[in-house]
């Protein structure tokens, strides 16, 4: 009986999808451009505290919809060397983009009114109270 060649690009690609997962399940591998977070549950609320050290408040933009939290985070640095005369030509310009961004669904509907973040140190903490969900976009101020 021959074989399906297919086979073996299919078991290589099982293999490869075990192992992303069992990295990501042990913390060992991250996406690059996704924000590593911890999401509590205390009981009456979902407390979620992402790090995001050299962003700023005006960098970091959440929204609550339909139950699922997104934060998005986007930042650019520019640096500049000018020659020893001072002025005219630059002998390096260098500019860095960094993007950061996750989703996480919360298992419960929370109270979108009453939602709150702050951010200090490059801690981000949400508090998202738990109650009844609602269907549109809420954006969520931090402090």
């Amino acid at each position: 009986m021959r074989r399906n060649p297919f086979d073996e690009i299919e078991e290589m690609l099982d293999r490869v999808s075990k192992q992303v997962e069992e990295g990501m399940a042990s913390g060992g591998l991250q996406v690059p451009g996704t924000v590593p977070v911890d999401v509590t549950d205390t009981g009456d609320e979902f407390v979620v505290t992402a790090d995001l050290p050299g962003y700023e408040v005006a960098d970091i933009d959440l929204t609550l919809t339909e139950g699922t939290l997104r934060l998005e985070a986007n930042r650019t640095e520019e640096a500049k060397f000018a020659d020893d005369e001072g002025e005219g030509r630059y002998l390096r310009h260098e500019r860095t983009r960094k993007t950061a961004n996750r989703s996480i669904r919360l298992p419960e509907p929370v109270d979108e009114d009453d939602v709150s973040a702050g951010y200090e140190n490059g801690v981000l903490t949400v508090r998202l109270p738990k109650e009844s969900g609602s269907e549109e976009s809420k954006r969520i101020d931090i402090e």
